[in-house]
């Protein structure tokens, strides 16, 4: 008989190894690319697809697995794009010695900030959360001794980064990099929920006081996998900044975390597949609708159709209503008769 575990995996693995092989096809996908799957453009495309599947997954370790509601989770991504910049721009330390320095500050800022806004719940611990993120955009815009470049943001010393990610040749290691992230995200995370702290998480998720009345503490559970998925998103952040070669203050603002929650609500909460799955095709629809809705088609619409469709945000929008209203668990469970637990774990989270 096959093993349980190895049934699980072999989704996994077999999907690693095409992913990996996409540099090597020449496929054109109209429609979903513009151009065959191994360009330049395309391969960033879903490089930047599976490093917000990775980020997204990370916020639902908070989210979906915990139920905590965080508004601030763009802080930590932002540190692993401006700390790793100016790292290597402003202060002209080494690739690998930024790398260190950031993923040092990926876990002291969570744990000291994390230690803070855990002492309250639902909606105030939101609150804090987006307290913080905000003192971090602000910190971004004020370019305090010309480290973040203000409102232009800061682009990286390409000459500080390994000569195998720099230049539009080398975009196919890139999407390897990201592949890598996304892959180690996904195990860390799968590991992690289904070890005995990922079982407590779920747990508080459910009932925070039936856990504190088994004589366990939540408090420590909810720090620990704060500080993990705080750090997951760090080093998303690095990926990122290595793709697009700069830092720019959008990725510290709030509508970046909540760009996360739909993502994760989109894909659905708490589920093997559901936050990758909604990062990926969120970060896809939003590239691609912004090329579709200067399209012919779109402009020969009358303006009653035209101008709505020209905004993807508000595509995206209707895209998200109709998630959450017809398919209340995710796109992970179309089909599946289940419960549905999003709003009620949205509400369950600001009433604590």
């Amino acid at each position: 008989m096959i093993p349980r575990s190895f049934k699980q995996w072999t989704v996994p693995v077999a999907l690693l190894v095409v992913l990996a092989l996409v540099p090597q096809f020449s496929l054109d996908i109209p429609y979903v690319f513009n151009g065959p799957i191994n360009t330049p453009g395309t391969l960033q495309l879903l490089a930047l697809c599976l490093v917000f599947g990775g980020v997204a997954m990370s916020y639902d370790l908070l989210f979906g697995y915990t139920g905590l509601l965080s508004f601030g989770h763009a802080l930590y991504f932002a540190v692993g794009v401006y700390i790793t910049a100016i790292a290597i721009t402003k202060w002209h330390w080494s690739f690998y010695a930024a790398i260190a320095f950031t993923a040092l500050i990926g876990i002291l800022l969570p744990l000291v900030l994390g230690a803070v806004s855990l002492r309250v719940g639902g909606i105030a611990f939101a609150m804090v959360t987006l307290a913080f993120a905000q003192a971090g955009s602000i910190l971004a815009f004020k370019n305090p001794h010309r480290w973040t470049g203000g409102e232009e943001g800061l682009g990286a010393d390409y000459t500080k980064l390994p000569a195998g990610l720099v230049g539009i040749f080398n975009t196919k290691h890139l999407y390897w990099v990201a592949l890598g992230f996304v892959t180690v995200a996904f195990v860390i995370v799968q590991w992690a929920v289904s070890s005995s702290p990922g079982h407590i998480w779920q747990a508080i998720r459910e009932n925070e006081l039936r856990v504190e009345v088994l004589g366990l503490r939540p408090y420590a559970y909810k720090l620990m996998v704060f500080v993990l998925a705080s750090f997951i998103a760090t080093a998303g952040g690095v990926v990122y900044l290595l793709l697009l070669g700069g830092a720019t203050p959008e990725v510290t603002s709030a509508n970046f975390t909540l760009t996360l929650l739909v993502m994760v609500v989109i894909g659905g909460t708490g589920t093997r597949w559901g936050a990758l799955l909604g990062g990926v095709i969120y970060t896809w629809a939003n590239e691609r609708l912004g090329d579709a809705s200067s399209s012919h088609a779109i402009s020969s619409l009358p303006s009653v159709l035209r101008t709505p469709l020209q905004q993807p945000l508000f595509v995206l929008g209707v895209l998200f209503i109709l998630v959450v209203f017809f398919v209340p668990g995710g796109l992970v469970r179309i089909g599946k008769v289940r419960r549905p637990r999003t709003l009620q774990r949205l509400q369950e989270a600001m009433q604590k």
